[in-house]
């Protein structure tokens, strides 16, 4: 899970990006960074941390140019280490910067083909890297040194499409020549396209969510449709075409349960609107089979979850309070790399309201359940709070199955729902009751913004991966991989950090070095 943007502009792009990435900060905490363009030079910082903290003043002004790329990254596959923080750049053809938001699903086999067939080499373990790497062979491949041009791009973008397989959501920045963007064929990961007119003329952004053009003072033109490519150059000319054979829409409806924020729209689906309608399927589902239990107050577990908690509140008539206050200052659990980590951080994250639980039969509404030790310590905090009785509603449904398309569900060991019925679920985090919400009527909630999405990627629910290219040994293989314990993460100043400044393709060769 990871955010992106790139701005083709009039005017210096530095803070447009910064900015960007700040309200594009909850796709990902662990590292950021920004790449701009002027002419054929290539500015850089990233490194390990938040944004506010990854960049200073320092570090802005030396970022020169009117367009650029920027990313903000939770690893999901590859390690922690600052030096697979992006964008990644390389320096053949043209000078390549790249940022990913998603995952390769044979980013292996795609290694193995840089090394002995396009005789490229892979610095990192990131497939981000591995999917730059294709995409300078495939341009390089297809300009035969000649001139290049969109045409070309374009055709670069289509072998990219029939190598790599899984989730991507790209920007990237070619030197002097301007801001590619594409996505995958079933379009998995979102991107979406702004547009600003100036007195200057036409600017363009593209990002992970339509929150980033909101802030930045952007127009929602639309989303990049799946498959597709669109190319702006630096004087600011749009190109786009659709680059894969046979594109089918497949968003992952995680996006709408709990990653994007709720005040974007993706593919023409409000989040926000998505997570009312969650609130009133669960509503009546505990009106159909719940109808005995007697609820005091119902209370969300902050942030995410809140429209679903209200709507569900008020659908059944019922009280809504806020019973716990949030720690802003700490990051999202889940997304939190390591168990101990995320234990500890539920307890310095969340802090009840002891007067709205004392005496009470409470229900605690959160969007989902993941590896359930946020669950089991928000009840537990709940009843030292003085409740008397402890019901837990999920909007979305069981989460029994690896992600492998961009989200840190690694093991089936550490989802709470793999191998557990709904009632060993509920006993696990010690709740007198466990409402989850249906699959189907998940799905019923997303498209009621846009019915035109026939399909979703719920693999996360369902273990049906939209890709059609997952088995069991490659479930086997990035257990093994990316369980617990085997991210291993370098401090912000390793010797692998990149602070790039006038960066030519010597220059980042031999500081790499």
């Amino acid at each position: 899970m990871c955010g992106i943007i790139g701005i083709v502009s009039k005017n210096p792009v530095n803070q447009l990006l910064y900015d960007g990435l700040l309200v594009l900060q909850h796709r990902g905490q662990d590292a950021a960074g920004i790449v701009t363009c002027d002419g054929n030079t290539f500015y850089m910082h990233k490194s390990n941390g938040l944004v506010q903290d990854v960049f200073q003043t320092r570090h802005m002004r030396s970022l020169v140019g009117n367009a650029g790329i920027a990313h903000v990254r939770y690893p999901t596959a590859g390690s922690s280490s600052a030096a697979e923080a992006q964008p990644f750049y390389v320096n053949s053809p043209f000078g390549i910067v790249l940022g990913h938001n998603g995952n390769l699903t044979n980013s292996a086999q795609l290694k193995q083909e840089m090394f002995r067939q396009d005789l490229r080499h892979i610095n990192t373990s990131s497939d981000s890297e591995v999917l730059l790497n294709v995409l300078a062979h495939e341009i390089e491949r297809t300009a035969h040194n000649a001139v290049l041009n969109t045409d070309m791009i374009f055709e670069a973008v289509s072998g990219v499409h029939n190598r790599c397989k899984g989730a991507y959501g790209v920007v990237a920045m070619i030197a002097n020549f301007g801001l590619l963007a594409f996505r995958d064929p079933h379009g998995i990961r979102p991107l979406v396209i702004g547009k600003s007119e100036t007195a200057q003329g036409v600017e363009y952004v593209v990002a992970s969510e339509s929150v980033a053009l909101d802030v930045l003072g952007f127009t929602l033109l639309r989303d990049v449709q799946p498959g597709e490519a669109i190319f702006i150059d630096m004087d600011g000319n749009f190109f786009s075409r659709q680059c894969a054979e046979n594109p089918k829409l497949t968003p992952c409806i995680f996006e709408y349960v709990y990653l994007a924020r709720p005040d974007s729209v993706i593919d023409g689906i409000s989040v926000y609107q998505t997570r009312l309608h969650m609130g009133e399927s669960l509503a009546e589902k505990i009106r159909r089979e719940w109808k005995d239990l007697q609820i005091d107050v119902v209370i969300p577990i902050p942030d995410t979850s809140r429209p679903s908690a209200l709507e569900l509140a008020n659908s059944l008539n019922l009280t809504y309070r806020e019973g716990f206050i949030k720690n802003r200052y700490i990051g999202r659990t889940f997304i939190m790399p390591g168990q101990a980590l995320r234990k500890k951080s539920v307890r310095q994250k969340l802090n009840p309201i002891g007067m709205e639980f004392k005496g009470k039969n409470v229900l605690l509404v959160d969007d989902s359940i993941v590896r359930g030790t946020t669950s089991q310590q928000i009840v537990q905090m709940a009843r030292d709070a003085g409740a008397n009785k402890v019901y837990f509603a999920s909007a979305a449904p069981p989460v029994r199955f690896p992600n492998v398309y961009g989200i840190d569900m690694p093991t089936r060991d550490e989802l709470l729902a793999t191998g557990r019925t709904d009632e060993e679920i509920c006993r696990e985090i010690g709740a007198d009751a466990l409402i989850y919400q249906d699959l189907d009527a998940l799905i019923k909630d997303v498209q009621l913004s846009n019915p035109g999405i026939e399909f979703f990627d719920c693999s996360c629910f369902d273990g049906n991966y939209v890709t059609g290219d997952i088995d069991e040994a490659y479930l086997n293989e990035i257990e093994s991989a990316r369980g617990e314990g085997q991210k291993h993460r370098k401090p912000a100043n390793s010797s692998t950090q990149l602070d790039l400044n006038l960066v030519t393709a010597k220059e980042y060769e031999e500081e790499a070095a």
